[in-house]
């Protein structure tokens, strides 16, 4: 950080303000609004600037950044229209919680009584996505408004938090760098909701719905005791940022996608303790069907809410319980041949992940099939798409391998919905990360067939079906990946696509189905 009397325009007092605040990666699309901040990298060594191709791949970056590192990376983009590119995977990072901070370029401020072409409401499209907004006052006010934004993000339930710097700010002499602010301290949950939980647990059929810090390692380890002592299911909502699996964690249940099969899961349970979590609902309405998935004669029991300390709240409870021996699955020994089918896949997968690996999962409809068998593999950690919008997974992937480059990453994603963010492949090969890509080529919007059909179409006839479908032409992924400097091969057997999977990378498999 430079000294009091070093002199700095408003980028460079922007940049320096996010280092002192623990942010050193931006995922960056600039515009000529920002090019004070894009010179300023070069004076603020500390701030590692990511390119991304579109907006969308930086603001999913941002997300999967958060979610391995638990602190946020900050984006930079360009003007209203390159925020509203960015809003999709900031959607998916709002529901994950992720604590993320971007900063949007502005027109200086002379010039927005013009209306010139790119001249939007800025604030407007950042609202629904953010948990904070702010457009800079005075080149003096940039210091003290990004610790603002910084602690806003870290803030329980963390969450968006966006700048918007009108361009005369970043380029007119600003004051000194502003460092961290301090966060408010999370409420501990009373004594008394503890005993009325365990009270619970020790009558029988309470079943636990999980979310949020819960699934880190200290809460993961509680939950594991209290179910071996009470025999009490646990239920991940699959939309939480990340989802432990792998041998060990197998009393770890992912809430089910279809609700016909999610509230098979919980027959029984009379009590659904929630932590860091809603009430569980299906994805979509379907006609004829209610959109809450636990048994109706279940009784929702909020225990611990999205601002509290969850892991103090269940390590107190875990000591209520003794501490009873588990017994773990063993890894698999069945190794599929022949040809790739999605069972094969999940079999493979379950063989040959490393342990602590990440996977980010954008399967859609191939995802319930190879999930389960991944639960008898290594364990590894699930970043799910949180929101619903497609077009998260490779983005994701990329800022999780920023953030943890130590843990090799998976993105198992849709051709479909590949096809929203493809740009991200092009960063991974600038980044030169450790990303493997497996492409579920099934040349098809499956997830929507299967849709149509469960809100009663009866049948797919030949207009809706073209509507669906990816044959005519077919994508071509491994071209598509070395164009962008990823390198690729396709599979079309189990032996071929075990050989590709111990492949470093950047690396692109299409998995032919």
């Amino acid at each position: 950080m430079p000294n009091e009397n070093e002199s700095m325009n408003g980028a460079e007092c922007l940049l320096h303000s996010l280092v002192a605040n623990g942010i050193d990666v931006c995922f960056m699309n600039p515009g000529t609004s920002e090019m004070q901040f894009v010179s300023a990298l070069d004076r603020v060594p500390a701030m590692r600037g990511i390119l991304g191709l579109q907006e969308n791949i930086c603001s999913g970056a941002a997300d999967g950044y958060a979610r391995v590192t638990g602190r946020p990376a900050s984006t930079l983009l360009h003007l209203g229209p390159g925020l509203a590119n960015a809003l999709s995977n900031l959607h998916n990072a709002r529901k994950a919680r992720s604590p993320v901070v971007n900063i949007v370029g502005e027109h200086a401020t002379q010039h927005t009584a013009y209306d010139a072409p790119l001249t939007a409401d800025t604030e407007a499209f950042a609202a629904p996505v953010s948990k904070w907004v702010h457009t800079t006052t005075s080149p003096e006010d940039i210091a003290a408004s990004t610790a603002e934004a910084v602690r806003a993000a870290n803030t329980a339930p963390c969450g968006v938090a966006s700048l918007i710097v009108p361009a005369d700010h970043s380029w007119l002499p600003a004051s000194a760098a502003a460092g961290p602010l301090p966060l408010p301290q999370q409420p501990r949950v009373d004594d008394a909701r503890i005993d009325r939980v365990a009270a619970l647990l020790r009558g029988g059929g309470a079943a636990f719905y999980v979310g949020g810090r819960s699934l880190s390692r200290r809460g993961v380890e509680a939950l594991g005791r209290i179910h071996r002592a009470t025999g009490a299911r646990v239920f991940m909502n699959r939309f939480s940022a990340s989802l432990p699996r792998g041998r060990g964690r197998e009393f770890l249940v992912r809430m089910p996608y279809f609700p016909e099969v999610a509230e098979a899961a919980m027959a029984g349970a009379r009590h659904l303790i929630l932590v860091e979590t809603a009430e569980p609902v299906s994805f979509f309405a379907y006609p004829d069907r209610r959109s809450t998935l636990a048994p109706l004669d279940c009784a929702i029991e909020p225990f611990v809410s999205e601002t509290e300390d969850s892991l103090d709240a269940l390590e107190w409870l875990a000591e209520r319980f003794p501490d009873v021996a588990g017994v773990s699955i063993d890894a698999p020994s069945e190794v599929a041949k022949g040809a790739l089918t999605l069972d094969a896949i999940g079999l493979t997968l379950a063989h040959l992940l490393p342990d602590d690996a990440i996977v980010s999962d954008e399967m859609v409809s191939s995802g319930e099939i190879v999930n389960k068998h991944l639960i008898s593999a290594a364990r590894h950690t699930i970043l799910p798409v949180c929101g619903g919008s497609i077009g998260q997974g490779l983005p994701v992937a990329l800022g999780a391998a920023v953030g943890a480059p130590d843990r090799k990453v998976f993105a198992l994603e849709a051709d479909g919905s590949g096809m929203y963010t493809l740009q991200a492949l092009w960063t991974m090969a600038r980044e030169k990360l450790d990303v493997t890509i497996v492409i579920f080529a099934n040349r098809r919007y499956r997830i929507l067939e299967i849709e149509m059909q469960r809100t009663g179409v009866k049948s797919i006839e030949p207009r809706a079906q073209s509507m669906l479908d990816l044959h005519d032409p077919e994508l071509d992924w491994c071209a598509l990946a070395r164009a962008q400097g990823v390198a690729a091969a396709r599979a079309e057997t189990v032996e071929r696509f075990a050989e590709l999977l111990k492949q470093k990378g950047p690396f692109l498999i299409e998995a032919v189905l």
